[in-house]
């Protein structure tokens, strides 16, 4: 028994053992691009306590400084279990002495009595700009921590060339088949002495002629050093979109373009005080790129089973149950999967037994847009239904796709599906053909409708409604209902003339929307407007009601106006004093929020109190 436990304790330990050797982990890195001259950093990290570090000949290059060592540590709980994990880092200082692509072979490390290798690094060198700039950049390298793009900004720059900055599209090839993904990068370059701070009005070209879909990339550009043309640039990638031409012949691609917001100095001159007070300007600057052309040729001559699939793909059919009762539903599922343009190809055409009811196919579509191109799969589900017992068999089916590496079409073929169908409970004797296609279920068996009784009602022969006693009924109602219309309407256009009778009629309507203004300001905390559209409402409501023309209407006018309509004296004074309230306010707007609504309230009540007194005064006189 302990023996047994003892082999188990070692059978768990030793692959521990070789686990944590295979943590170990020695990596080399540096700058894929530099130029004669330039100082550079080449570090060495080491996730173990190493020794005995042995450098790779590096001949071509002058070694200015080093080893420097750091050492850094992490602490990391999950689940309540503490991990600490510790890094060392050896990081040496070195300039190239010539042009060139120079390949800096694997370091070697011990560690606890083993020797580990690290990655080998390819670094290219191309021709300086300036042997100034250069020893610029390895100071502040190897002394004040500057970034390049910091110290450039140190620079005169009094114009921005058109090999300082520009934008090119690039595509992974210049010549596709009709439905080939080509890959469309648009790159931005930016020489080392020009800092831009920031992106605006970007014009995406249209991409006639081709199916797009666009692969995500991070919104914050992040630049890389690039060579082009023996120089080297800060390069940024703006868009990636995966292009599937549906037209032959020699399509356009029409330019990007982009604005960039660039840092330059006023002044070439440096002065003391320039390392404290920065003295730059802002300007912009339009970057569009060369328009690019793609040759499209035409596919071969395709295969029956061909349904618009370009690329390398694979195909696979299945059937859920091959055992069913009739009326029962069976899905038919075919399967393509793999790279190409997938989201454009068609449903394969099947052949069914006769007697089977189709729907159409129902498609899902599952892809990811990557580096690659367009990957994943594309389902479709056809869904069949038996309406006989039998035994039947969905005979097979292929597909075709065009793989443009090889340049010939790749056939694919389902098996044969045998389905047997037994008897269902309400088996209907009908035949149903599969020459329809349908998208909502049907109900068959009932093509012939039974007869619809007791709908309509059956009419003596010759009889005529003219001259019977409904139709004098419905003649004379209809004759009384146009004379009563024609007097309504008589009266309307007689009360429409007297345009001061309207205007009384009209006069409270006007006022409520005047007031509701008044409530607008009144919610909005607009005092003064607030007081001025009540004085507005409450006058313009006087004036329409009681007929006096606007070069007339005054306090005086309307008081004595509406004492000679009777109206109670304590309303008048009600009226004298929200008129003094609206005046006095519009001079001296220091109203608390509460006296505002207090007078809304009030001058509402006045108009309500207006409209009945005069109507009544009205009636007694009649």
């Amino acid at each position: 028994m302990i023996f047994k436990k003892l082999l188990i304790t070692i059978l768990f330990l030793i692959p521990a053992l070789f686990a944590g050797a295979d943590n170990t982990q020695f990596t080399m890195s540096g700058p894929e691009v530099i130029s004669t001259g330039e100082q550079f950093r080449l570090s060495f990290s080491l996730n173990d306590k190493g020794e005995d570090l042995q450098l790779p000949d590096l001949s071509d290059f002058n070694i200015l400084m080093g080893p420097s060592t750091s050492q850094s540590s992490s602490f990391q709980m999950i689940n309540g279990k503490t991990s600490r994990s510790v890094s060392y880092s050896y990081i040496y200082i070195l300039s190239a002495k010539k042009e060139g692509k120079f390949t800096i072979q694997p370091a070697s490390v011990k560690v606890n009595g083993e020797i580990y290798k690290s990655n080998s690094l390819t670094i290219q060198v191309v021709k300086g700009q300036s042997n100034s700039s250069s020893q610029s950049q390895g100071n502040s390298s190897s002394g004040n921590g500057y970034s390049q793009q910091q110290q450039q900004q140190h620079r005169a720059s009094s114009s921005i060339g058109k090999n300082d900055l520009f934008v090119k599209t690039h595509l992974s090839r210049s010549s596709a088949f009709k439905g080939q993904q080509i890959i469309a990068t648009v790159k931005i370059y930016v020489a080392q002495n020009v800092p831009i701070s920031n992106f605006s009005d970007v014009k995406v070209p249209s991409y006639e002629g081709f199916w797009t879909q666009d692969i995500e990339i991070p919104n914050q550009v992040n630049f890389t050093r690039e060579v082009y043309k023996n120089k080297i640039y800060q390069v940024g990638i703006l868009k990636k979109t995966i292009l599937f031409p549906q037209q032959t012949g020699k399509l356009k691609i029409d330019p990007f373009e982009i604005t960039c917001d660039i840092k330059q100095r006023v002044s070439n001159q440096r002065g003391f005080f320039d390392d404290f007070f920065d003295n730059y300007r802002t300007v912009s600057a339009k970057a569009v790129s060369d328009p690019v052309y793609l040759t499209v040729k035409d596919l071969p001559a395709a295969p029956s089973g061909f349904c618009g699939g370009v690329g390398n793909m694979n195909f696979y059919a299945s059937i859920d149950k091959d055992k069913v009762k009739a009326n029962e539903a069976i899905t038919l599922k075919v399967k393509i999967s793999g790279t190409g343009n997938l989201k454009l190809i068609n449903a394969p055409k099947i052949k069914f037994p006769t007697d089977f009811e189709i729907y159409d196919p129902k498609s899902t579509d599952s892809q990811v847009a990557s580096e690659n191109g367009q990957t994943g799969s594309k389902s479709f589900e056809y869904l069949i239904i038996p309406r006989h017992a039998g035994d039947y068999s969905i005979q097979p089916f292929s597909f075709s796709s065009f793989n443009p590496s090889t340049g010939k079409y790749n056939t694919e073929s389902s098996k044969t599906f045998k389905i047997h169908v037994d008897p269902g409970n309400e088996e209907q004797n009908q035949t149903v053909t599969s020459a329809y296609s349908k998208e909502d279920v049907r109900f068959i068996g009932k093509d012939i409708r039974y007869i619809k009784q007791n709908q309509y009602k059956i009419k003596q022969k010759n009889s005529f409604f003219y001259g019977t006693l409904n139709f004098w009924m419905y003649y004379i109602l209809t004759v009384v209902i146009f004379m009563i219309i024609i007097i309504i309407y008589r009266k309307k256009i007689k009360e429409n003339a007297n345009v001061q009778l309207v205007k009384t009629k009209k006069a409270n309507k006007i006022a409520r929307k005047r007031l509701k203004k008044a409530k607008e300001y009144l919610q909005q905390n607009k005092s003064e407007e607030f007081y001025k559209s009540v004085l507005s409402a409450v006058m313009g409501y006087l004036g329409d009601k009681l007929n006096i023309p606007i070069a007339d209407l005054n306090r005086d006018k309307a008081i004595e106006t509406l004492k000679d309509k009777n109206v109670k004296q304590e309303t008048i004074d009600e009226l004298i004093k929200i008129l003094d309230t609206c005046e006095f306010a519009q001079y001296s707007p220091s109203s608390t929020k509460k006296t505002i609504a207090d007078v809304y309230s009030k001058a509402a009540q006045l108009m309500g109190q207006f409209e009945k007194q005069i109507s009544i005064n009205k009636k007694r006189k009649k």
